[in-house]
């Protein structure tokens, strides 16, 4: 399976891009004031006020609220391909590939929680889907080629379709993010993959 990075994931327009430093003290505060809070209850005002930068500035690089959460979690999210490449290297087997694909997503969403609640629970879905961000065609690349490397391998059915896996994906994501948060997020993300996976699996082996 090709190594995949694509390091273009089509990010909301800004202005500028911002300085480290205040990408530093601007990112952390964001990502956790939208997963304490619904998305209306969070503003540039409070923002500022909990970062130190003044609303002036987060303009000058940011037109929107929504243009800085989007932009945010799409950078953050834009790690996992690299995070894939490192994990399945070597793997030959493609249930295993997937299955470390959806382990490694996890692991980055219990490692990284506000941007896991951020994006899967307290963003507007509805206004997030008109950005091509949203899309994540970094990951759908990734997906498209464990399904071409599945039917190589003859380790997937033949009617299965890249949009199916995607769809998997997803559903696994959004699914176990949701009943995390919802039970107080008492057990780590990883620790529930198998009894799930294996039952998906189920659908699209031969």
């Amino acid at each position: 399976m090709k190594e995949h990075l694509r390091k273009d994931t089509g990010s909301r327009r800004i202005l500028h891009p911002p300085p480290d430093k205040i990408r530093q003290r601007l990112y952390p505060v964001v990502l956790d004031l939208f997963s304490r809070r619904d998305f209306h209850q969070v503003n540039l005002r409070d923002i500022s006020h909990q970062t130190g930068i003044s609303t002036g500035t987060i303009y000058k690089y940011f037109p929107s609220k929504e243009d800085l959460l989007f932009t945010i979690l799409d950078e953050k999210m834009s790690e996992l391909p690299a995070l894939f490449a490192a994990e399945v290297r070597g793997l030959d087997d493609t249930a295993e590939i997937f299955r470390k694909i959806i382990w490694v997503s996890m692991d980055f969403y219990e490692r990284n929680p506000a941007v896991a609640i951020t994006a899967f629970i307290t963003v507007p879905t509805r206004t997030w889907m008109q950005e091509h961000s949203y899309r994540r065609e970094d990951v759908k690349t990734i997906l498209l080629e464990l399904v071409e490397h599945g039917r190589a391998r003859g380790d997937i059915d033949a009617s299965v379709t890249p949009r199916i896996i995607e769809t998997m994906y997803y559903m696994f994501c959004y699914r176990h993010i949701h009943t995390w948060y919802y039970h107080g997020m008492k057990w780590k993300l990883t620790d529930r993959i198998e009894e799930i996976f294996d039952l998906l699996w189920k659908a699209v082996r031969p």
